[in-house]
């Protein structure tokens, strides 16, 4: 049987290549992409919860808001009422690139999942919360 955990690698790398093909024109990284796809709900969240929501950590996700921001993508500001935390929200563009990104991987998504039991599904969403949680 094939691992699950090494199938999962490569399907991860597979779909980044797609994405980064067909996102060519926004000249993003996979991990600017991820971001930008977490805020493209329009709610603005601390670096804590980018990083939870993208599986890093708030020091690796820097460099990423840096470069965002140095786009126009992003602004980080204090959170009304308590200064000592910093929102990351959308600009403009970044609601724009957000959009296009939603709508790619839901057509990516759509493509790869055509015709997919619901209950296939259930239990892939399943496998993917084991593999998330699981400690180092």
């Amino acid at each position: 049987m094939t691992s699950a955990l090494l199938a999962l690698h490569r399907a991860t790398h597979v779909t980044l290549q797609m994405l980064a093909t067909e996102l060519v024109d926004l000249d993003l990284t996979a991990s600017e992409i991820n971001v930008l796809a977490i805020l493209a709900d329009g709610h603005g969240r601390t670096v804590s919860e980018l990083g939870t929501a993208a599986g890093t950590r708030p020091s690796t996700l820097t460099s990423v808001l840096d470069r965002l921001h140095r786009r126009g993508h992003i602004t980080r500001g204090p959170r009304p009422g308590d200064r000592r935390v910093v929102v990351v929200e959308l600009t403009g563009s970044g609601r724009r690139a957000a959009d296009t990104i939603r709508r790619t991987v839901a057509a990516v998504e759509a493509r790869a999942l055509a015709g997919m039991p619901a209950e296939a599904l259930a239990g892939f969403h399943t496998v993917l919360r084991a593999f998330a949680t699981v400690s180092p």
